[in-house]
């Protein structure tokens, strides 16, 4: 009144009449207090909870996490006030209503909490007295807490002021650090590590005893769907009676199965209980040239040279076909071969592609037209405004010729790349122009990788964020996000249902993703440097990955576990990982300038030590195919490309390993150095000076390897 007085005598008419309004609304406290709400009485719960589930749902992916945390302990208070307040119905339409939200994590709380109708049950039930007495402890980062107080605020005569309220006097929000809010992050995975010690007071969500919050385990649980994607049925018709004509113009030899009798065995394979149902991952409709793609991979798969199971890491050799490039000046990022081996490409520092075709032909251009001048087997695509950093090849067969006049085209083979500059670009290897741009990274984009049924694609870089596109929009149709730095390498399921990330730098962890609902399904942890390549096993079952120091870790899928850990390339780099059709082999390749086999299946117990370079068992290789950016050497047969004539020295290799078990280190160790090798190597092949930058076993279980000489001119 004093001062209203004041204004009144000075002659502020105006600021008097806002000052009245203002201090209307103040309390006893003499503090600003909003209207009440209560008279929409037991309804009010409802109307809050639907403004805090609608908000918590169209937050952003990054923040979702945390904010779940605020819906469990809103809505068991809200139904423990309808009960005290002796409004049994109203509780009971509040829990039927949204109990479905909590189904699948609170299952066993919602059958105890759905006995709870009356006042008196809140005091003889031991868990909701004390879920009543003790604070519901809720630990969220600064950000996520200013973000929903602020909706509170902005919505507080909507529900907002009911939810104040509740947390206010039921809840305790403690502040943390990102690591310690998500259980998934970088920061709490390595906090659970034995040798450091845990406040395990900072990572506890809810109330001891009573009704805990989400799990605070690294590891996320639940089933996995680790079997093949069932084939369509009409595919499958087609290809069926495909297969029966091909047996019946070309019989099998003696010893050798069917087409239609191995195409059976596949389908049985398929129709396992683990296997994912084939609505859950949307694919287009078959078209009829994949029923050719389906044929000639079958035919591959029953005429491959067979690698069964291993005893000792002593069995059957297998072959290497080594390509070296020569005079590259170091500008070569990535190398990637077709899966028909008809073409290798290379992604360069100078921001172009260049593909090769791997036995010297000439790679036609749909767009020209008439009499070709001037053949070239080398084709360069240009478009990208920086580095190159990753490419795929699409699927492929190696089709006969008159296939293209049968049951029709092949289709283009179409090339992947992503770039320093932010874009992902798809090309036609036909006509060897750009299709598509997709964008939506906020950065460098390091890997890119064809899913296994080729409608899908995934990438990832440095803004820590693995997408997942469909060649039919620009896109993502998933953004999967939780890792805490760069995401460096990635790999498909062969199912198709999952994707693979690993993060560098201060993460170093391995990520399972769901495609179909892009959730993260499995956190796996134990390398203690930068990870450079992941590869998933043909079975499904077994996930290999090989970071910098060399280190090659084998992983249960299934229960997230480590299965062991082999060592034998020296501590510069593994880039390249590949499993054999059987999945009882891997091949690796290192900067070591060696190509590595090992037994995927035999234990890495014990160590053994090579005291001089190279094999001491080895094969003297010989030399078979050259490549460079200037000249290609086929079998010693010197072609031109482009106007250059500069020659590359036949230094490419092939050759079987022995029978027994062999061990090597690169020809760049000093003489008499140490490395340590696990017992489950089978062989080793070292190059003079060449760095391997892919190995790939391809579908009959031959292995080619690729790499970059670097030993001068």
């Amino acid at each position: 009144m004093q001062v209203t007085d004041y204004l009144l005598k000075r002659g502020f008419h105006r600021t008097e009449e806002v000052f009245r309004k203002e201090s209307s609304n103040l309390g006893p406290d003499g503090r600003p207090q909003h209207k009440s709400t209560d008279v929409m009485g037991t309804k009010k719960f409802s109307k809050a909870f639907v403004l805090l589930k609608k908000f918590v749902e169209s937050s952003l992916d990054y923040y979702k996490y945390e904010l779940n945390k605020f819906l469990w302990p809103i809505f068991i208070h809200s139904y423990l006030e309808l009960v005290e307040g002796k409004y049994p119905d109203d509780a009971k339409s509040f829990f039927d209503s949204f109990k479905g939200t909590f189904e699948i994590a609170h299952a066993d709380d919602l059958k105890l909490l759905a006995t709870i109708t009356l006042p008196a049950h809140l005091e003889e039930n031991g868990s909701t007295k004390l879920f009543r007495t003790t604070k519901y402890r809720i630990p969220i980062t600064d950000k996520a807490y200013d973000l929903i107080i602020a909706h509170l605020e902005k919505e507080y005569e909507n529900g907002g002021q009911t939810i104040i309220r509740l947390l206010s006097v039921y809840c305790a929000i403690k502040i943390v650090d990102r690591g310690l809010a998500n259980p998934f992050s970088f920061t709490a995975i390595h906090e659970k590590q034995k040798s450091t010690q845990v406040n395990q007071a900072e990572l506890f969500e809810g109330v001891p005893g009573a009704f805990e919050g989400i799990r605070t385990d690294a590891t996320p649980s639940g089933s996995l769907k680790l079997g093949a994607l069932p084939m369509d049925p009409d595919l499958q018709g087609e290809v069926r009676a495909e297969l029966m004509l091909e047996d019946q113009i070309h019989p099998p030899s003696d010893g050798k199965p069917s087409l239609v009798e191995e195409f059976d065995h596949k389908i049985k394979r398929e129709d396992s209980a683990d296997a994912p149902s084939r609505g859950e991952l949307p694919l287009p409709a078959p078209r009829a040239r994949d029923v050719v793609n389906e044929v000639e991979k079958l035919k591959e798969h029953r005429d491959r040279f067979r690698i069964e199971g291993r005893t000792g890491g002593v069995g059957p050799g297998v072959s290497i076909c080594m390509y070296t490039f020569h005079n590259t000046l170091g500008q070569y990022n990535c190398i990637e071969f077709s899966n028909d081996q008809r073409m290798v490409a290379v992604g360069t520092m100078d921001s172009y592609i260049r593909v090769w075709s791997m036995d010297g032909s000439h790679l036609k251009n749909m767009l020209e037209r008439g009499e070709v001048k001037k053949p070239t087997n080398n084709r360069m695509l240009i478009g990208h405004s920086a580095a190159v950093m990753g490419i795929s090849f699409s699927d492929a067969v190696n089709w006969p010729e008159h296939r293209d006049s049968g049951l029709g085209s092949r289709g283009p083979p179409l090339l992947l790349s992503c770039s320093a500059d932010g874009e992902i670009r798809l090309w036609n290897l036909e006509t060897w122009l750009c299709l598509c741009k997709f964008k939506g990274h906020s950065g460098p984009v390091w890997r890119v990788q064809w899913g296994p049924h080729g409608h899908y694609f995934a990438s990832a870089g440095r803004d820590k964020v693995l997408r997942i596109y469909s060649q039919d929009q620009v896109t993502a149709v998933r953004e999967c996000v939780g890792h805490d730095d760069n995401i460096c390498a990635i790999a498909w399921h062969p199912n198709g249902t999952y994707v693979f990330s690993a993060s560098d730098q201060t993460d170093k962890s391995i990520r399972m993703w769901s495609v179909v609902t892009g959730d993260c399904v499995r956190v796996l942890t134990g390398h203690t440097d930068d990870i450079g390549v992941l590869e998933c096993s043909p079975n499904g079952k077994i996930l290999a990955s090989a970071d910098w120091s060399g280190n090659i870790v084998f992983w249960d899928i299934e229960k997230g576990t480590m299965i062991k850990k082999s060592r034998g390339h020296a501590k510069t780099g593994v880039l390249s990982l590949s499993f054999s059709v059987e999945s009882t082999v891997l091949v690796s390749g290192g900067l070591d300038g060696t190509v590595r086999v090992w037994d995927v299946e035999l234990p890495a117990d014990g160590t053994k030590v090579a005291a001089a370079p190279g094999l001491e068992q080895g094969i003297q290789l010989q030399s078979n195919t050259a490549i460079s950016n200037d000249t290609i050497t086929v079998g010693g047969q010197q072609q031109q490309q482009n106007n250059t004539t500069a020659s590359a020295a036949p230094t490419a290799t092939a050759g079987t390993n022995a029978n027994s078990t062999t061990s090597g280190t690169s020809g760049n160790k000093k003489k008499g150095k140490e490395a340590q090798i696990t017992a489950d190597q089978i062989s080793a092949f070292p190059t003079k000076k060449t760095p391997l930058k892919k190995v790939k076993f391809t579908r009959m279980n031959l292995i080619i390897a690729a790499g970059c000489y670097e030993g001068g001119p």
